[in-house]
Order: structure tokens, then sequence, then C-alpha cells
């Protein structure tokens, strides 16, 4: 199976485009677009491997279902468009590092400018209808965006993956940690984030970690 996506994410996940799971998701999200209102737009399903191809992979941040509003979503976890409100857990996200790292909370909630800068900002679920938060979970992302995991894990080394929530320490499993750093916190929603996000400086430790194995901190 053709499936667009950056030509060095392309070669990486090849073996994942031709399993039957992933037909038959790509079958159901093509009826879902052409039924349902779907988030995002089908041209930024895979916009964070687009903006951080594989070799470039310093950091991934773990999301769960894209946005579910009018105009949030733009495929990458936890970003929104330019001119959208910043939503509670992404507000959270620039508290902690204002706290961490002294940086004043950006205007803007769209983090192309981390993903610019090798950081995979990574959904479990890459779609989902329209106000209906789940809507696509356990159609085929969940394995999809585990082989991902698996496949920056195994092929690459001192990454920082970032785990935030019970749903991505899940995923956590599947990671290496004897060759990367696995941080690990409450979620950032404002139902968790007071119960272990803030105050963990996970910024501050992935930029020292970058910097120990000769990186380029990522300026957040």
């Amino acid at each position: 199976m053709i499936v667009k996506i950056e030509e060095s994410w392309q070669k990486a996940l090849q073996p994942e485009f031709e399993k039957q799971y992933f037909r038959d998701l790509i079958a159901f999200v093509k009826q879902e677009y052409a039924s349902q209102q779907i988030f995002p737009p089908g041209k930024q399903i895979f916009h964070a491997f687009e903006e951080c191809p594989f070799d470039k992979v310093e950091v991934v941040i773990l999301g769960q279902d894209p946005y579910h509003g009018p105009g949030q979503a733009n495929g990458l976890a936890f970003s929104v468009n330019e001119g959208i409100r910043t939503p509670p857990s992404l507000r959270n996200i620039f508290k902690e590092i204002k706290d961490d790292l002294g940086k004043e909370i950006p205007a803007s909630g769209n983090l192309e400018r981390w993903a610019e800068q090798g950081v995979l900002l990574l959904n479990a679920t890459l779609t989902v209808r329209a106000n209906t938060a789940g809507s696509h979970q356990n159609k085929g992302w969940e394995t999809f965006t585990d082989a991902v995991i698996k496949k920056l894990s195994d092929g690459k080394k001192n990454l920082v993956f970032m785990l935030w929530g019970a749903y991505a320490q899940k995923k956590g499993v599947i990671i290496d940690d004897t060759k990367h750093l696995v941080l690990k916190a409450a979620h950032p929603s404002p139902f968790a984030a007071d119960k272990g996000f803030f105050g963990t400086h996970h910024f501050s430790k992935a930029n020292a970690y970058l910097k120990a194995h000769g990186k380029k901190e990522i300026d957040w």
C-alpha cells in the first residue's frame, strides 16, 4: 500500500503499511471522512511525521486523541492551529515550561516550532469524529503507533520519551529504557495536572539529557 507520508518514515514503516490491520484501518478512515466530520483535515493525518522526519527525532511526546473541536487539531499532539484558543492541557504544559525554564507563555498554541527541532508530537490515535472523543480508538491506529514507538526505540538511541498519564505510560512498555530517557508524569489536563505533572521539570531534564549526549537542546 502506498501511503503519503514523509520519505524517511515511509522507509521505516513500509512493513506496517502492508499488514491487513492497516489496510482495514485505512478503509475505515476513508469511509469516516466520506460520511462524517473528522479531525484533523485528511491532509494533516500524518502531519507529525512530515514535520519531524525519522532521522531528526530527538524527543517523543505522546498524546491520546486529536482535539475534536472545530479548527483545533492540526496533526500534532497537544498542538492547535494559529488563532485557536490554547486548550487547558496545553496551557498547563506552557505553565510548567515557565516554572521549569522561565519562558513566558506563548500566545500561539501551534507547536510546529517544537516539531521542527526534533520533537515528535504523536497521538496514539491519529483521527477522531467531531465532538466525539475516543471515536476512532480500537480501529488499528494504536497498533500502528505502537509500531512507530518500537521502530524509534529499536532504531535510535538516546531519545527522550515524555509519557504523561496512564494511557501514555501503558505504551511505554515498548520502549527500551536502558538506552533512552523515559520521563513519566500525570497528564497535564486540569483534572490531573496538580497530581503529579506540575513540578516534574521534564523540559529541563530533557535538555540536560540531550546536552549530555552531545545533542542540541530544544528551545521550548
